[in-house]
């Protein structure tokens, strides 16, 4: 929910942290904007320039198997998933959204790896555009604090 009330965590610290990001082309104008905020907050909360893995995929049914794939690699503390898919005509929207979700939640099950779904689903373009750059640096932050806890519990 855009401009929600999302409570506050402790301090963040991205410090060390190997982050992976998959990014759809699909709807590039606003992946590209979701992307550039993501990077941004990261580094703001110390993860190194040089320790983020940025891939592009084609579009957000595509983005489950690239995050298995840096998954098996082993080298990520978390990745992120980011996405836009805009309600057409068609069932289409559904489908993708619901595919591409899953696929994301399936991985990070499957390999205990946190992964910040920024898949954005908006029902038109100027929905997209007014969340893009928070869901963006959303993800950053879900990313680093998901780390974080994750490596407090083991």
């Amino acid at each position: 929910m855009h401009n929600a009330d999302k409570g506050s965590a402790a301090q963040l610290d991205g410090k060390d942290l190997h982050v992976g990001i998959v990014q759809a082309r699909f709807n590039a104008n606003i992946t590209n904007a979701m992307a550039s905020a993501c990077l941004q907050a990261l580094q703001d909360l110390g993860v190194r320039p040089e320790d983020i893995t940025h891939v592009q995929v084609p579009g957000a049914l595509e983005i489950p198997v690239a995050l298995q794939a840096m998954a098996e690699q082993g080298e990520h503390d978390a990745l992120i998933a980011i996405g836009c898919v805009i309600r057409g005509e068609t069932y289409h929207f559904e489908l993708v959204s619901n595919d591409s979700s899953a696929g994301v939640g399936r991985v990070a099950l499957d390999y205990q790896l946190p992964i910040a779904n920024a898949i954005l689903t908006t029902e038109n373009l100027e929905q997209a555009i007014t969340r893009q750059s928070e869901k963006g640096r959303d993800a950053a932050y879900v990313a680093v604090e998901m780390a974080n806890l994750l490596e407090a519990l083991s």
